[in-house]
């Protein structure tokens, strides 16, 4: 079986590659790894990767996700925690009370890093802002903002699914960008 080394402390994005990550053994290192800051979630992938494969000298991924709101300008970005730790999803609601398009999309970039070769693979997932906060805690929440996204096709956030919305919600979303990875990554070497 293939392995890759996963450096975060994101213990959600973890979990999440290991259930993704099928026919690939994934080797969690926990280490900070410091961000750019930059709008751009290619170039903190890339960043991030880079310090990865310094720590551990071998092939390894990193991945950095972006929150971005059509109305907002694309506010927050790739400053999603820092949003969080600020205004939080009640500010977001907030700025979006009397907004008509809700559009939003959460933006992923996987950065994978051997030593020489560098790919990148990206995903999005589209929808829309809830009016207010809806739903209730689970293990899959890796993010607040379950709390207030509605995926394209739904009427329900994510905090509202139940096992059946996640199956479908997975047939119908984009590949993730760890899905596609995964599948490269498979049918290399």
């Amino acid at each position: 079986m293939k392995e890759i080394v996963f450096v975060t402390t994101n213990k959600g994005k973890i979990a999440s590659a290991q259930k993704e990550l099928k026919n690939i053994k994934v080797l969690p290192i926990e280490a900070e790894l410091s961000e750019p800051r930059s709008d751009d979630i290619k170039e903190i992938a890339k960043q991030k990767v880079l310090q990865a494969y310094s720590i551990v000298k071998r092939p390894c991924i990193a991945l950095d996700s972006g929150f971005f709101i059509s109305e907002l300008n694309g506010f927050p970005r790739a400053y999603v925690n820092h949003m969080l730790d600020t205004i939080g999803i009640k500010g977001v609601l907030k700025l979006m009370m009397n907004e008509q398009n809700r559009y939003c999309e959460f933006r992923s970039c996987l950065a994978y890093f051997d030593g020489e070769e560098m790919r990148f693979f990206k995903s999005k997932s589209p929808g829309s802002i809830s009016i207010e906060i809806r739903g209730h805690e689970n293990e899959k929440k890796w993010s607040d903002l379950w709390y207030i996204f509605i995926p394209e096709h739904f009427d329900k956030t994510l905090a509202e699914f139940r096992e059946e919305d996640f199956s479908t919600y997975n047939r119908v979303k984009q590949d993730s960008c760890m899905t596609q990875f995964g599948k490269w990554y498979d049918d290399c070497n």
